[in-house]
């Protein structure tokens, strides 16, 4: 795509893209006829923003907490770097204590990072913590600059210029977070601005990073679509004046519900890295889940050797257990119901081939047997199946055992139940039905 000379349009006043923003109304998605290709790098990963946007959605977690969570992220690492990095508040006394903590462990995966607004006297915590890479809240679209920053384009850039330049002075690599990119002028603000970074980043022979923060969730994931919602658009942009894949890194949010498309369209088309959160806990909508990146990496790159994909499932019960998360039944990977059939036909089809209704191997990957939920639809292969899966038994499914069990499950549903039957109700009417021809539980 061609592009305009790479100079801040310095404007009187804010371009606040009304015919794609009304804000009276929803968000327009417009077409403007032109693509861009796939450009996926070789190598692409995982950043995570839990313990900064995610403390930004829930009251803060504990020191103590934020260690067992890092260490999960390192057992699912697996040393592998597939987690790259971890993101910390460092402004009170509790958020440094935990990054002193997390730091003690001396793991090379994630790398503790920080995050500082873009004030010269922030960079005295990134100093203190030792740390070799911080971000830097450096807003992007006149929203910011003009309505909150109350200055020009060209005062923004010039106070964002600094600071980054005091972190190269300090051997800092600076990761610039370009907030609200999907609501800023690209020509006129995001394009010069990177290209002075660049500059920065050829002066000091160092890394100069650049995040490309989807504030509110705009983002869209189509070649074809306008910028700046264009997220094809938006990297190609970038990667065309220079910035090499690995600087490159998305953050979005989930406000229209396409948070972890857009994750992986930002890797598709030249983002190394795409950030995320545990469980998609973050402001507001959230973030893209750390388990659904992990998967999603995986089916587009393959098996990374070295990742404990089972330890996605350690991390939901730690979160139920110690931190009081209620993670929805149906929720997607680690929900109670994830793999869970409650149809009886459903039922039918997995004791002919689990394949036919599960996704993948669950119990190999995520340490997660398929399961059958008892209720008014299961039938009797349900009840076949719940039986078998917990006793190692083969039954018929027309075994008058079953069928006996099936008389009692009816007869709740006929007064009127509504909940599931339980597995403490269903133990005692196999126990019940079996008799002394039970086996032990395995």
């Amino acid at each position: 795509m061609a592009r305009k000379k790479l100079k801040i349009a310095d404007v009187n006043k804010p371009n606040l893209f009304r015919e794609m923003f009304p804000y009276s109304d929803f968000p327009k998605v417009v077409f403007d006829n032109q693509t861009v290709e796939f450009d996926t790098p070789e190598n692409i990963w995982i950043t995570d923003t839990t313990f900064r946007d995610g403390q930004q959605s829930r009251p803060p977690y504990m020191p103590k907490q934020i260690l067992d969570i890092y260490d999960l992220f390192h057992e699912i690492d697996g040393g592998t770097g597939l987690i790259r990095q971890c993101e910390f508040f460092l402004y009170s006394k509790r958020d440094r204590e935990a990054v002193e903590l997390c730091q003690q462990r001396g793991y090379k995966y994630p790398e503790i990072t920080g995050w500082i607004r873009a004030v010269a006297a922030d960079f005295k915590f990134v100093s203190q913590m030792g740390l070799k890479e911080t971000g830097i809240l450096t807003s992007v679209s006149d929203y910011h600059i003009f309505l909150k920053l109350r200055k020009t384009r060209v005062q923004a850039m010039n106070s964002y210029l600094a600071v980054v330049r005091a972190a190269l002075d300090n051997n800092v690599i600076p990761r610039c977070h370009f907030e609200d990119i999907t609501r800023a002028d690209f020509d006129g603000f995001v394009l010069p601005f990177a290209a002075e970074l660049l500059k920065l980043s050829e002066e000091y022979d160092s890394p100069v990073k650049i995040r490309l923060c989807d504030t509110l969730g705009f983002g869209l994931p189509w070649a074809e679509a306008a910028l700046p919602r264009s997220i094809p658009k938006l990297i190609n942009g970038l990667r065309q004046i220079g910035i090499p894949a690995k600087w490159l890194e998305w953050h979005g949010h989930n406000d229209f519900h396409k948070v972890q498309i857009n994750a992986a369209t930002a890797w598709l088309y030249g983002c190394g890295a795409a950030n995320c959160s545990m469980f998609g806990i973050g402001e507001r909508t959230g973030n893209p889940p750390i388990e659904a990146l992990l998967v999603e990496h995986a089916q587009l790159k393959g098996i990374t050797k070295g990742i404990n994909y089972v330890a996605i499932t350690k991390l939901a019960e730690y979160a139920s257990r110690e931190l009081g998360f209620n993670i929805p039944s149906n929720y997607p990977l680690v929900g109670a119901d994830f793999n869970v059939t409650r149809a009886g036909i459903h039922a039918d089809g997995l004791l002919k081939n689990e394949e036919i209704y599960n996704c993948f191997d669950t119990k190999k990957l995520l340490n997660r047997p398929v399961n059958v939920a008892i209720t008014d639809k299961t039938g009797a292969a349900g009840i076949k199946h719940w039986i078998e899966a917990r006793y190692k038994i083969e039954i018929a499914k027309h075994d008058p055992r079953v069928t006996k069990i099936k008389d009692k499950i009816d007869a709740e549903y006929a007064e009127d139940r509504v909940s599931a039957i339980s597995d403490e109700e269903m133990f005692a009417w196999a126990k019940e039905a079996f008799g002394p021809d039970i086996p032990p539980l395995r």
